[in-house]
C-alpha cells in the first residue's frame, strides 16, 4: 500500500462512526473484495489496518485502496444486509458458502398405488403424498427405498406395461397395471411403511421374523435365507447412534475446529432420536470465526428445504442473532445429553481436519507456490490469468475459448466463449478477432484486466495479441506455452520470442499444464458442440423446401440428424409438409 493510499485510508477511518453496519472494501480497479458486518463499524474497520496481518488477509489488506459502508439500525440488519451484498458481489476474500442444495425425503405415493420414490421437493405442501424426512444424502434414502420395496409389493413401474412384469411374478409388485387390488392389504401395507419411515421400525422386524420361522417350518429354506438376509440388511441400514433425549425432536447440532488457518465445520443431524447422518466442511479461514459461523448457519437454513424443531450450537455463538435470522430455537447446552452431542460434532470437526488437512495444505501450498514462481520468473504480481486456445475443422465451426485462473485456482464462473465472425482461418486473425473482442469489453465494461495472458501457443499467437493490445493502449504482460512432440510443455515463450525453460515435473510445470488442458478442454468441447449443431444446420439446408424458418423447427424438435432419419413421414409431416417430408426421408436416404 503507497503513502497516498495510507493517506486516504487513514482520513476515511477518522469518519467512521460508532454504529452497526457493514462495509464493502475495494481495489483498485473499484472492484469490491470483500464484505463484513461490524457491531461498530469504526473498531472493526480500523482492525484491518493496525498491526501485522499473516495469510489471506495480509493478501486482502495488501489490495485495500478505498471502502464503503452502510449503517444499520442494529447487527441484526446488518448480518442480513451482509448475507446480501455477498450474494450480490461474490467478493474474492469471502468464504461462500454454496452449498444450497435441498436436502432428499422420501416420497410415498399413496393414490391411486403405493409407491416410494427419493424427491427434492419445493413445495412440501403436496395432498397426495406423504414425505419423510429430510435424509442427508440420497444415498441413505435410496437404501432405505430398496429395503421397503424389497419388503413390500409396491408399484415399482413409472408408466404400465400391457402385461404384469417381471416385479410381479417374483412377488414384488401386486400387479397394479392389471390385476384388481386388495384395498384393504395396500391401506394395511401403506400403515406399516409409514409407521417405518416415522421412526418405529420394531413392526416390521416383527413380520419379517414371523415370515421367517413360517418359511422355515415348511422346509422353504432358501426363502427363510432370504428373509434372515433382508433383517440383518435392515440391521445395517439403520445401524445409526441411538441418543436417549426422551423426546423424538429433529434437530441439527453445530461445532467446529481450527487450526493453521483452516476451519473445519460439522453438522450432526437428529432425525427421530437417531443420529442419522454428518456433515462436514472444510475452509481456509480469513475472517472472524464468529462471523464465519454465523453466516454459515444463515446461509445453510436459508436455502434449505428443511428446518428442524431446534438447532444445538456452541457457547460462543450469539443465539440471539442466530434465531431472530433463521427463525429457529437455537440452544447453547452446558450439561447432560445435548452438551455430548455438540461435544461429538466438535471431535468430529476436529477429526475430519486432521483427515483432509494435509492434502488440502499440500495442494494449497503447491499452487500458491507456482502461481508465486510463475510471478517470479516473469518478475510480475500474478492474482489473475487468462488463457486462449483455438479449435477448429479445416477452417469451419471456428471458435477460441477462454478460462481465467484467480490465484492459482480455475475461475469456471468467468471463462468465455467466442464463435469466429467471418471467413477468418489462419491463427494470427483468429486470435487477433478473439482478444479484439474480449479487451475491448474490459475496456469498455470497466472489467477486470489480467496480470498475464497465456496463448496455447508460440510466437504467432504472441504477436497476434500484442498487436492488439498495442492498439487498445493496453499493457499487459504475454507469454505462449510452447509444447513437444508429445503435445507437453516444455518452455515459455516471452514476448520477445526468446524461451524460458520449465522444469519438468516441478510445481510450475504441472501447474502450466493443467491452464493448458483446461483451456484446449474448453475450446474443444465447444467446437463439438457448434460442430454437432452446425452439421445438423447444413443438410437440412441442402433439402428442397426448406427454409430458415422450418430448419429451426426441425432442429428444435429432433435435435440429431440420427432422430429425423428415424422419424416416420407422419411426425415429419407435423412440422413441415408431406412433400417435403418426403424430400428428407429421399435426401437422407441418398446421403447414407
Amino acid at each position: 500500500m503507497d503513502e497516498n493510499v495510507k493517506k486516504y485510508i487513514k482520513q476515511k477511518l477518522s469518519l467512521l462512526p460508532r454504529k452497526p453496519g457493514c462495509y464493502l472494501m475495494k481495489d483498485n480497479t473499484g472492484k469490491i473484495i470483500y464484505v463484513g458486518k461490524a457491531k461498530i463499524l469504526k473498531n472493526r474497520v480500523s482492525s484491518y489496518f493496525i498491526g501485522e496481518k499473516v495469510g489471506k488477509t495480509r493478501a486482502l489488506v495488501s489490495n485495500i485502496v478505498d471502502f464503503e459502508y452502510i449503517v444499520t439500525e442494529s447487527e441484526k440488519e446488518a448480518f442480513l444486509l451482509e448475507i446480501n451484498l455477498i450474494k450480490k458481489y461474490d467478493p474474492k476474500y469471502n468464504i461462500i458458502f454454496r452449498d444450497d442444495k435441498s436436502y432428499p425425503y422420501i416420497m410415498l405415493t399413496t393414490s391411486p398405488y403405493p409407491k416410494l420414490e427419493v424427491v427434492r421437493p419445493k413445495n412440501k405442501k403436496r395432498k397426495d403424498v406423504k414425505l419423510f424426512g429430510p435424509y442427508p444424502n440420497s444415498y441413505a434414502a435410496k437404501n432405505i427405498v430398496n429395503m421397503l420395496n424389497r419388503i413390500y409389493p409396491l408399484q415399482k413401474c413409472k408408466t404400465f406395461e400391457s402385461k404384469p412384469c417381471l416385479y410381479y411374478h417374483i412377488g414384488e409388485c401386486l400387479g397394479y397395471c392389471k390385476i384388481k387390488i386388495d384395498k384393504d392389504k395396500m391401506e394395511e401395507m401403506i400403515r406399516e411403511i409409514t409407521s417405518f419411515l416415522n421412526g418405529n421400525y420394531d413392526d416390521i422386524t416383527k413380520k419379517l421374523k414371523i415370515d421367517m420361522k413360517k418359511e422355515s417350518d415348511n422346509l422353504n429354506f432358501e426363502k427363510a435365507k432370504e428373509i434372515k438376509d433382508l433383517l440383518n440388511y435392515i440391521d445395517k441400514i439403520l445401524e445409526k447412534q441411538k441418543i436417549d433425549l426422551s423426546d423424538n425432536v429433529n434437530r441439527d447440532i453445530f461445532n467446529y475446529y481450527i487450526k493453521d488457518d483452516f476451519i473445519s465445520i460439522q453438522v450432526l443431524h437428529l432425525r427421530n432420536g437417531n443420529l442419522v447422518e454428518r456433515n462436514s466442511y472444510i475452509y481456509e479461514l480469513n475472517e472472524d470465526k464468529e462471523d464465519v459461523l454465523n453466516n454459515f448457519i444463515a446461509s445453510f437454513y436459508q436455502n434449505n428445504n428443511d428446518r428442524p424443531k431446534e438447532v444445538l450450537i456452541p457457547d460462543e455463538l450469539d443465539d440471539n442473532l442466530l434465531q431472530s435470522i433463521t427463525d429457529i430455537k437455537y440452544v447453547k447446552p452446558t450439561r447432560g445429553a445435548k452438551k455430548k452431542l455438540v461435544d461429538m460434532a466438535y471431535e468430529n470437526a476436529k477429526i475430519g481436519l486432521k483427515e483432509k488437512f494435509d492434502l488440502i495444505k499440500n495442494d494449497l501450498d503447491k499452487t500458491v507456490r507456482a502461481n508465486e514462481e510463475l510471478g517470479k520468473l516473469l518478475n510480475i504480481n500474478i492474482h489473475r490469468i487468462e488463457s486462449f486456445d483455438n479449435s477448429h475443422l479445416f477452417g469451419t465451426y471456428t471458435v477460441s475459448g477462454m478460462v481465467v485462473f484467480t490465484d492459482g485456482k480455475p475461475n469456471k464462473k468467468e471463462y468465455r466463449k467466442y464463435k469466429i465472425i467471418g471467413n477468418v482461418k489462419d491463427d494470427y486473425h483468429l486470435m487477433m478477432q478473439t482478444i479484439e473482442r474480449r479487451y475491448s469489453r474490459v475496456i469498455n465494461d470497466g472489467l477486470i484486466k489480467p496480470d498475464l495472458i497465456l496463448a496455447d501457443g508460440g510466437i504467432i499467437q504472441i504477436n497476434a495479441i500484442k498487436e492488439v493490445l498495442d492498439n487498445l493502449c493496453l499493457d499487459i504482460k504475454v507469454c505462449g506455452m510452447k509444447k513437444n512432440d508429445k503435445h507437453r510443455i516444455c518452455a515459455l515463450i516471452d514476448e520477445d520470442g526468446s524461451e524460458i525453460g520449465i522444469e519438468k515435473n516441478s510445481n510450475l510445470f504441472h501447474y502450466l499444464e493443467k491452464i493448458s488442458e483446461e483451456v484446449h478442454r474448453f475450446a474443444i468441447s465447444y467446437h463439438k458442440d457448434i460442430r454437432s449443431k452446425g452439421s445438423l444446420s447444413s443438410i437440412l439446408d441442402n433439402i428442397p423446401g426448406i427454409g430458415e424458418k422450418r430448419r429451426k423447427e426441425l432442429i428444435k424438435e429432433f435435435k440429431t440428424i440420427n432422430n429425423i432419419k428415424n422419424a416416420s413421414i407422419e411426425e415429419l409431416s407435423k412440422f413441415v409438409p408431406i412433400a417435403v417430408a418426403q424430400n428428407i426421408k429421399d435426401y437422407l436416404k441418398d446421403d447414407e
